[in-house]
């Protein structure tokens, strides 16, 4: 068994170590550190490695040092408001993951990226208000902020938000946005319109208000959203009438020169129609001549004979074939005559020929 004064001594040890541990000017209790008001001009060392709630509130602070805070692996509450912290935060919460609590506001951040706090997975609370210099917030800056419940960005110098951004936090049920320099053109409209639709509560909601341009100035969400709905949905700029006279312009090119490929096909297809069915005729009224020669007779008792002398000559004869296209003109009338059925008409020409004549076909 131990004497007494052993575990007075590790008591002492204990004691000593933990007043060692704490930062100077810093009050230290259990897990907490606390350097409110102390006018630090940097981030304290020997900080316990165990802090889980760190304040550094109301100093002059203008860093963070990444490495320093990758020490304090479970800390989840840090508050530095009213410090000179800047924008280069890219990375400094890397090696903090647990954080839950984490307060920059009255500062000097002039932008968040997407590299500011996407390494704070568990984050609830970001408040980053009164910050004037603020002027963006990337589109993606809360991808993976995912947990986020409470945002406050009131009072700083945002004129735009995309709707996009505030869509990326499904757990958001607080966020402030008055006292900014909201630019209430069309280009908002769609983030006034999630504002009027979604169920996050925005506190200090009379002075979420219009600073630009002047004829909406110091007008409320709702009253802007009305005046932009008629404004931009109903006119049109001068670009769009660019745009809209290049789109006809476009379609009426692409209508004339389709119309013109497809009657040049159409051309194409009627020559090549043509040519087949004179080559047809031609064969047609070839056979039929070659009988007239042949037989001296046309095709039916009633059919008038062949004139003399026909009978043996040459098919190919340019002189017999004018003659018998004067002697077909000549009998058409007694074929009209011939069996009295109906008939069709057909137009043959003879190679080397002037003439035409009517070829009449029997319907049975």
């Amino acid at each position: 068994m131990s004497p007494p004064w052993c575990l007075s001594l590790v008591f002492l040890l204990g004691m000593a170590s933990e007043g060692i541990s704490c930062p100077s000017r810093c009050s230290c209790q259990y897990l907490e550190v606390n350097c409110t008001g102390q006018q630090l001009q940097e981030f304290p060392l020997d900080i316990p490695l165990d802090t889980r709630q760190l304040i550094l509130a109301a100093n002059n602070v203008s860093y963070l040092p990444a490495v320093e805070l990758s020490f304090l692996a479970d800390l989840v509450y840090l508050d530095c408001r009213k410090n000179l912290l800047g924008d280069d935060l890219d990375f400094t919460f890397i090696g903090v993951a647990k954080l839950v609590y984490l307060d920059l506001s009255f500062n000097n951040l002039t932008q968040v990226t997407f590299s500011t706090f996407s390494h704070l997975l568990s984050l609830v609370v970001l408040k980053i208000s009164d910050n004037p210099n603020l002027v963006a917030i990337e589109k993606d800056a809360f991808a993976n902020n995912t947990w986020l419940r409470h945002l406050d960005v009131s009072r700083t110098g945002l004129t735009f938000l995309d709707t996009s951004t505030m869509r990326d936090l499904p757990n958001l049920r607080l966020l402030g946005l008055s006292d900014n320099l909201w630019h209430c053109n069309c280009s908002f409209l769609d983030f006034i319109t999630w504002m009027m639709e979604s169920d996050v509560h925005f506190p200090d909601a009379d002075n979420i208000t219009c600073y630009t341009p002047a004829g909406l100035r110091a007008l409320r969400m709702p009253a802007a959203e009305a005046q932009l709905h008629s404004s931009c949905l109903t006119q049109l700029h001068k670009q769009d009438y660019v745009f809209l006279c290049l789109v006809g312009f476009c379609i009426f090119l692409a209508g004339t020169t389709a119309a013109w490929l497809a009657g040049i096909c159409a051309v194409i297809y009627e020559a090549h129609a043509s040519k087949g069915e004179e080559e047809e005729e031609e064969e047609e009224d070839t056979d039929w001549l070659e009988k007239v020669l042949k037989y001296g007779k046309g095709p039916g008792p009633s059919w008038p004979k062949s004139p003399a002398g026909l009978t043996g000559i040459s098919l190919h004869s340019s002189s017999s074939r004018e003659l018998l296209d004067c002697w077909r003109l000549r009998e058409s009338k007694n074929f009209l005559l011939w069996k009295g059925k109906e008939f069709k008409t057909k137009t043959f020409r003879s190679p080397g020929s002037h003439w035409f004549f009517l070829l009449f076909r029997l319907q049975w």
